[in-house]
């Protein structure tokens, strides 16, 4: 009998943990800002990378502990791959897809209406080129721009802070830096031409998150 109730008390108890942790979904958008990496060879130095443009995304959260969170988060990122040197510009249509899950360390929403939270994890990043490859492209002694698909692991960090409109809506804003490898698969190095070899994705957002 004893064992059954230690079960039966261990089954409430992880019943009643579950039945109290906080779901959240929401939506956030802003901007990508991507610097580039340098490129070297034996026809001089250019930088690749990609164009700054929109970012949209969205998440679901589930509250672990007081001060501790998990996010399954999705991002599309307008990103047209491009290589400048010498005040001439190639550049491709393209985008980026990165899905990721992520820890997030925050302050307790219970005693004040502002949340401050850091974010770290990780997952993959999808980019794309689709732009028209041509015969002849501007700065190709450095590389070529090229209409297709890769996948690369990607780390995610950043952190950002939340107010509390109402009940059950909070209003976020965030940052976050999206770290790969270059890609060189879309932009793919001429002979001799060496890239540089991380890439940071950095992404400021702002929307709304809703419990539930």
């Amino acid at each position: 009998m004893k064992k059954i109730a230690t079960i039966i008390t261990i089954l409430a108890a992880a019943a009643g943990a579950i039945s109290a942790q906080t779901w959240e979904f929401g939506g956030v958008a802003g901007g990508s800002f991507l610097p580039g990496v340098p490129i070297s060879g034996p026809q001089g130095s250019a930088t690749a990378g990609f164009q700054t443009g929109f970012a949209a995304g969205a998440f679901v959260g589930q509250t672990l502990y007081r001060h501790l969170s998990g996010e399954i988060r999705y991002e599309f990122l307008q990103s047209d791959p491009q290589i400048s040197s010498g005040g001439t510009t190639a550049h491709f249509t393209g985008q980026t897809h990165a899905l990721h899950y992520d820890l997030i360390l925050h302050t307790d929403r219970k005693e004040s209406p502002v949340q401050f939270f850091a974010a770290i994890g990780g997952g993959m990043k999808i980019f794309r080129g689709t732009g028209a490859e041509q015969a002849y492209q501007p700065l190709s002694q450095f590389g070529y721009l090229t209409r297709t698909q890769v996948v690369k692991p990607m780390a995610s960090v950043g952190g950002g802070i939340s107010y509390q409109l109402s009940q059950r809506v909070f209003l976020r804003a965030e940052f976050r830096d999206f770290i790969t490898a270059f890609p060189t698969q879309i932009i793919t190095p001429a002979p001799g031409a060496k890239f540089g070899s991380l890439l940071h994705d950095f992404v400021p957002m702002v929307g709304l998150d809703y419990l539930f």
